[in-house]
């Protein structure tokens, strides 16, 4: 490596995004990623012979950050979506069903209805309390963040008189059925974070689906659009530990027998890995404990082939009161060669972890049935997905731990959604941590 280039580890979104500000500052970049494909949380491979993603993902439209990253590479995020615009919540076993539709300006009917409407789903009086707690929610948020980090989602519900009904029909979809916690575990500061930019931009508001597998559609264009601007990028090569010179600033990183020297490192890998590497070199540095300390969180889904779909339309839904916390058909979408493809979010993700894939199968096709799915006599194949450490737990008292891009040790940035940002655990999130990470990389020239 030149002497001024930088050397980033992971490929994901933070990684990429840091990549493409720094080469277009003039500095040169070499990628270490450790998997043989590219695109961290948002890849796609094939997994003993069939194609899985690394999560259902799903795409807002009142990102900004993201969208002008992917114009940076040449690309348009509405080359690479497909705009569904509405979610869907079905209760088990036959229970209320509602459609909320969630773009006011290409879908103003739909969503008007979803507020005026569904009202066996959520009745007149659910819908005031819901929107009391959702005003006092977002007013907290900017004025007493430390107040509702130390409450959970339902203890602060509770607090506006929102009901056990409620809590279980609308809640627990948006806090389950996203990030994988179910409201007495989720941070109501996290939550509300989550929900202010949706509220702050709701004109623009919009959800979309990948309309190919990420890593071929997003992760490996912006790669190419990396090369081209004179990046390097190198797969299946794990890091394995950071390097400092005698000094104590950043020297390189070993992989195995294989050391690339460089004084200036950027970590933009999941919180667990980053922990890792951190821990080995700088276990006894007071400004990592906080870091160190940070809980992770786990993921799971399980991603179905099918003779056809299991679903009409291909939008995000959710199944509080299941293990399918959401899911979505995703043959008209993602997966446009398949007669059905069905993925789901699976909660809680830490029940899933140390079971056996026909176990996980058989307590997801139990209430697939509950949810009326179309799973009898329609799956050929199905693969689980776990991931034991990707995220950043969003439980109560978690967010003072984040740590900052920038870091005590010289030539030591780090990057990822974990990081301290307003997005938290999102796409989003991922890019802005990459840029900022790069922003104290050129900040030091």
């Amino acid at each position: 490596m030149k002497k001024k280039d930088v050397l980033i580890i992971g490929s994901g979104l933070a990684g990429l995004a840091c990549s493409l500000e720094l080469l277009e500052a003039g500095r040169g970049v070499q990628i270490l990623e450790a998997k043989d494909h590219l695109g961290g949380r948002t890849s796609s491979w094939i997994e003993d012979g069939m194609e899985v993603e690394s999560g259902l993902h799903r795409v807002l439209g009142i990102y900004q950050a993201f969208p002008a990253f992917l114009k940076k590479a040449g690309l348009e995020i509405d080359e690479l979506v497909s705009w569904g615009d509405e979610v869907e919540i079905r209760l088990p076993d036959r229970g209320h069903r509602g459609v909320f539709g969630l773009s006011p300006l290409h879908r103003p009917l739909k969503t008007v209805y979803s507020f005026l409407g569904n009202n066996l789903f959520l009745n007149p009086l659910d819908k005031l309390r819901l929107s009391r707690f959702f005003r006092a929610g977002l007013k907290d948020h900017r004025r007493r963040p430390g107040y509702l980090d130390s409450l959970a989602v339902s203890e602060y519900a509770k607090k506006w008189q929102v009901g056990e009904e409620v809590l279980f029909h609308f809640l627990t979809p948006l806090s389950a059925g996203i990030f994988f916690l179910p409201p007495e575990k989720f941070s109501a500061f996290a939550f509300f974070s989550l929900l202010e930019p949706v509220f702050s931009r709701f004109m623009r508001n919009r959800v979309g689906a990948f309309v190919g597998g990420m890593t071929d559609v997003l992760a490996d264009p912006v790669a190419q659009a990396i090369r081209r601007k004179g990046g390097r990028i190198l797969t299946g090569l794990k890091v394995e530990k950071l390097l400092l010179d005698k000094d104590g600033r950043m020297a390189g990183i070993s992989a195995g027998k294989k050391e690339i020297r460089a004084g200036q490192v950027v970590l933009a890998v999941d919180l667990g890995s980053a922990q890792r590497l951190v821990r080995r070199s700088f276990g006894s540095h007071s400004w990592f404990k906080p870091m160190l300390e940070l809980p992770t969180m786990p993921a799971a889904t399980l991603q179905l082939e099918l003779f056809g779909p299991a679903l009409k339309n291909d939008r995000p839904t959710f199944g509080p009161g299941t293990a399918l916390s959401s899911f979505a058909e995703q043959s008209r979408t993602t997966f446009k060669d398949a007669w059905g493809r069905l993925s789901a979010i699976l909660s809680p993700p830490d029940r899933f972890l140390n079971q056996a894939p026909n176990r996980i199968f058989q307590e997801f096709y139990q209430d697939a049935q509950r949810l009326d799915l179309k799973v009898v006599n329609n799956i050929k194949e199905y693969r689980a997905i776990l991931h034991p450490e990707e995220f950043y737990s969003l439980s109560p008292g978690n967010q003072s731990l984040r740590p900052s891009q920038t870091t005590p040790i010289e030539g030591l940035v780090l990057a990822g959604d974990y990081t301290a940002q307003e997005f938290l655990t999102t796409m989003e999130g991922a890019v802005i941590s990459g840029e900022r990470a790069a922003a104290a990389i050129l900040g030091k020239d």
